[in-house]
């Protein structure tokens, strides 16, 4: 899996009708800055709102995920969403001149070629993995569905689905690498059994749908007349209910394609979450509604992580060493202050503050009490701070970072030789001009010592 964030090299667009809505609409792909995410703009719109690509904003998962903001809607999400994350593309903005994503094909293939088209640019900053550190789970024991999300240092899906169809039987389909994702999921196409259709006509959905852009299982005994009736709806002169029961003997892309399709739809459901995973997803039975509560579980291990006491395992490679935080940060001996960092996401960072006796602060602070003074302990969490200001310019090495306010400070314990500082920064706001808020916090063990609202200014070096 990729290291750097990703974007887009050049503006593309592509045409078609929305599956629900049947309205012909128009899609750009813009490039976007490090850490912009995935963002809608309806720019059809006075103002041209956005609506961020956040499970908080679901308000339908019926036959679609659909985000809606301040009353502007997003309708399916899903197939775009899983073509930027099988790619690894992290920061992109969809502009669309209606209200729904274009089905084309009804898999995401034609979004894998547009985004190829567009080429990739690899971003100056860390991609901003969420690693699952223990099991989340959703479950609907009527429907006797399950998805789970468990611990890997990796990506990797897999599905199984069964409707007790005597069409469609159990199937299982699986992503072990995200690089075969172009090859073996984009190309799978959404499907429909033929009892569904016109309970979907009645409740004004799938204006847009036809055999060309979806699977219709044909699951029953029709009769002349309902198929003359399903031609019409369709839109074709002539259908025919085949012998493979798929109508019009439409060959599948995969003997496994329904699976692969619904393998497809937890990728972008779960692209919600609002940063890309590492963990094995396992879906029993998954569908748009699980999917999205599966994700806004994994949302709140996130929110409350964030919260809770930093982790720091001395056995696993550091993100910085010290000598390529010296790389980074200006600061020398004695104000060398961090001594590795554990964790980057461009939101927060995790340093290292190892304490000894044999710094110089303890011969007059205190003599035979020695003490990390309050002050060394905001320092430290100023440069770890300015690590990650830093690292999400793209472009470290060309500025100053200056401390420039500090609000809210308290200190809880005495800091001692002998201590280890887990610090940890987050970003309260998204850097403007070169300003950034954050709230850091050190930490011994579990207990908390210190913590501080700090500003810090970035500044161009003269050249």
């Amino acid at each position: 899996m990729n290291v750097k964030q990703q974007t887009l090299k050049k503006v593309v667009s592509i045409t078609g009708v929305g599956l629900h809505t049947g309205e012909k609409v128009t899609m750009l792909l813009q490039p976007a800055a490090v850490n912009h995410g995935y963002k809608f703009q309806r720019i059809d719109l006075p103002n041209k709102p956005i609506v961020e690509a956040d499970v908080d904003y679901v308000v339908d998962t019926s036959r679609g995920t659909v985000l809606e903001k301040e009353g502007v809607r997003i309708h399916t999400t899903e197939h775009i969403l899983s073509a930027l994350v099988g790619l690894q593309i992290d920061n992109v903005l969809i502009q669309l001149d209606g209200p729904e994503i274009p089905i084309v094909d009804g898999s995401a293939i034609k979004f894998v070629e547009l985004i190829e088209e567009a080429g990739v640019e690899e971003q100056g900053a860390l991609r901003n993995y969420y690693e699952i550190e223990e099991a989340i789970h959703f479950r609907n024991d009527d429907q006797s569905i399950e998805l789970a999300a468990l611990p890997l240092n990796d990506y990797r899906l897999t599905v199984m689905v069964d409707y007790n169809s005597t069409v469609l039987h159990s199937q299982h389909a699986q992503l072990h690498d995200i690089n075969l994702f172009k090859q073996e999921i984009a190309p799978c196409r959404t499907f429909v059994f033929l009892h569904e259709l016109e309970a979907l006509f009645k409740a004004g959905l799938i204006k847009g749908g036809n055999i060309d852009n979806a699977v219709v299982i044909v699951d029953r005994e029709i009769s002349e007349e309902e198929v003359e009736n399903l031609a019409t709806l369709l839109n074709k002169e002539k259908i025919q209910v085949g012998k493979t029961g798929i109508l019009n003997d439409m060959p599948l892309r995969f003997a496994n394609e329904p699976a692969r399709h619904k393998l497809l739809d937890v990728m972008g459901d779960l692209a919600l979450v609002g940063r890309p995973l590492k963990a094995h997803i396992l879906a029993a039975r998954p569908g748009h509604t699980p999917n999205v509560a599966l994700a806004k579980k994994i949302k709140k291990h996130i929110t409350d992580s964030a919260k809770s006491t930093p982790q720091y395992d001395p056995n696993t490679p550091p993100v910085f060493n010290v000598s390529e935080i010296a790389r980074l940060l200006p600061h020398r001996y004695p104000f060398a202050l961090v001594d590795k960092i554990v964790y980057l996401d461009g939101q927060t960072v995790v340093g290292i503050k190892n304490i000894t006796m044999n710094e110089p602060q303890f011969t007059g602070h205190f003599p035979e009490n020695p003490v990390m003074p309050g002050v060394l302990q905001i320092e430290a969490i100023a440069q770890t701070g300015g690590v990650l200001v830093l690292t999400t310019t793209g472009d470290p090495e060309a500025y100053w970072p200056y401390l420039v306010g500090i609000d809210n400070c308290r200190f809880y314990r005495n800091v001692l030789p002998g201590d280890t500082l887990i610090i940890r920064c987050s970003l309260l706001a998204p850097i403007r001009l070169g300003v950034a808020k954050m709230h850091g916090e050190a930490w011994v063990g579990k207990t908390l010592v210190c913590d501080v609202d700090m500003t810090a200014r970035l500044v161009k070096k003269a050249k």
